[in-house]
């Protein structure tokens, strides 16, 4: 029995409009201009994804390192200066007052008066000393004496207190600068994917390169398809996520980054681009995500590195010229032509229409099939034959 859609004609519209309005565009669905649609990982790698409304903010403070490394420079120094500026100003304050209620501050000059710690006669003078005292300056002028153990107990409890600082902060120093996340401006991605053959097959391919002598360890690509979609129960989802294969099956997808590599994904039935013509590419709206991952060598640490591919960045009917060959015993690689795609003769058809017209090419069968008809297609300059 088919399956009925429960969703009525006005609901529909409404989700074509939601739609619409996701990918910041308020015109039909298949008018929506590419230009102004909504990417969701920019071509640097930046995901455009706010967050807002977040009920449990607690959390962030259960993980208090992770949300200090994660602050932007000027937050973070501003937290550093702020951790030392907070306990020198708390301990002054209560070795002031301290002074103040024994009455150290109204006997200044007194010989015979034993103050809890000496020449701290003001607020200043007590800043001073907790200053000297945490970070072990020592000039020598305001120390604590034998005369009070409260005294004794403060001091010991700011030099706990301000290695523990001096642990975080140095740490979270550390492992700020020391991030890979500016190793991945190092990696590269090619600005277009093609669509092309290679080895009769149709492949689209991208090209990733690394600029440093020094290599990524382990490193490993994947791809994601990100894509709208409306179910047969009108279930609208805004940005579904797909796996595309890039040879995981068979390893290929582990890559010994030395040179510029250009990335395959073989397009056959599993692919979501089976039954995608040059034509119908035009009229798509998806986001192919390509994600990087290593290992830095110099550190240990891991590093990603991300780009995005829209529809309108996808070339048809072309191939990535080469940009590696031999000079004096080595090879040489010319990023200067990373970038560059040559026009190669390529069906303007969906690789399932080209399966089956091999089919029948190979059955020698006279079908009555729709076969796609060799129609001119800008920038492709060629198109499959009739049978």
């Amino acid at each position: 029995m088919p399956t009925r859609s429960i969703v009525s004609i006005p609901s529909a519209e409404r989700l074509q409009t939601r739609r619409c309005k996701l990918m910041e565009d308020e015109r039909p669905l298949g008018l929506a201009s590419k230009q102004q649609r909504q990417r969701y990982v920019t071509k640097v790698g930046k995901c455009q994804v706010n967050l807002g409304n977040i009920q449990e903010k607690k959390r962030f403070l259960s993980d208090i390192f992770t949300t200090i490394v994660d602050l932007k420079y000027r937050w973070f120094l501003f937290v550093f200066m702020m951790c030392y500026i907070v306990t020198w100003v708390a301990f002054g304050t209560i070795y002031f007052l301290d002074a103040w209620m024994r009455g150290d501050i109204d006997h200044i000059g007194d010989p015979e008066w034993k103050a809890c710690i000496e020449n701290v006669d003001n607020f200043i003078s007590a800043l001073l000393f907790s200053v000297e005292s945490q970070r072990t300056i020592g000039y020598g002028s305001r120390i604590v004496t034998a005369n009070c153990a409260e005294g004794v107990i403060l001091l010991m409890a700011q030099s706990i207190i301000g290695s523990m600082i001096d642990a975080l902060m140095v740490g979270c120093m550390f492992v700020k600068i020391s991030r890979p996340k500016k190793r991945a401006q190092t990696l590269i991605f090619s600005k277009n994917c093609v669509i092309s053959h290679r080895d009769e097959k149709l492949c689209l391919m991208f090209r990733i390169g690394d600029l440093r002598e020094s290599h990524m360890v382990d490193a490993k690509i994947r791809a994601k398809l990100i894509k709208s979609r409306q179910t047969k129960e009108g279930e609208f989802i805004p940005l579904e996520q797909s796996e595309l294969n890039l040879g995981y099956d068979t390893g290929e997808d582990r890559l010994f980054l030395v040179e510029p590599q250009i990335i395959c994904h073989v397009i056959n039935q599993r692919s979501p681009f089976w039954d995608m013509s040059a034509e119908s590419l035009r009229r798509e709206q998806f986001e192919i995500i390509i994600i990087l991952e290593g290992i830095v060598e110099a550190t240990g640490m891991t590093c990603q590195a991300r780009t995005s591919y829209t529809e309108d960045e996808i070339l048809w009917g072309y191939r990535f010229e080469p940009c590696m060959w031999l000079e004096k015993g080595a090879f040489r690689v010319d990023y200067s032509r990373f970038e560059l795609t040559f026009e190669v003769q390529t069906p303007a058809a969906s690789a399932k229409e080209i399966q089956e017209m091999a089919e029948l090419q190979r059955r020698g069968r006279d079908v009555n099939v729709p076969v796609p008809v060799p129609v001119p297609v800008p920038g492709l300059g060629w198109t499959p034959p009739p049978l």
